[in-house]
């Protein structure tokens, strides 16, 4: 994908996981890709109030699919139903089956699932699954 930095600069991210430590690298993952905007938020419930405030849908959305009080699979529920159209990446470092059946239930809902990946996530995989580096 040929992205331009100004045409990263607007494109938004919202993060998604109750790993503060992981929600950082995440964004500064984000902003050193050149991804101008990146919203963070700790569980699926925070995701959709952060969603309810953004001007528009982010271009990128990473979720964890583990997390307390609202979970990633309830959020991709939420996802769904809102037709969400941008890029989802889901994330896990506990449970490798259920980050499949995740993928499976995102993509049976039509959802652009962009990729699939395991904690602790290397920048280059999440470049990767965002087309914004080579393989």
């Amino acid at each position: 994908m040929n992205i331009t930095p100004v045409q990263l600069a607007l494109q938004t991210a919202l993060v998604i996981d109750d790993d503060e430590f992981s929600r950082e690298i995440l964004r500064k993952n984000l902003q050193q890709f050149g991804i101008g905007d990146v919203t963070l938020a700790g569980n699926g419930r925070e995701g959709v109030a952060a969603l309810n405030g953004m001007s528009r849908e982010p271009d990128f959305l990473i979720c964890d699919i583990f997390m307390p009080d609202m979970d990633g699979i309830e959020f991709i529920a939420e996802l769904a139903r809102r037709h969400y159209k941008g890029g989802l990446i889901l994330v896990t470092g506990v449970n490798l089956e259920m980050l499949e059946v995740a993928r499976e239930i995102a993509s049976m809902n039509q959802l652009n699932v962009l990729g699939c990946l395991i904690k602790p996530l290397k920048k280059e995989l999440l470049g990767q699954a965002m087309g914004l580096s080579q393989a």
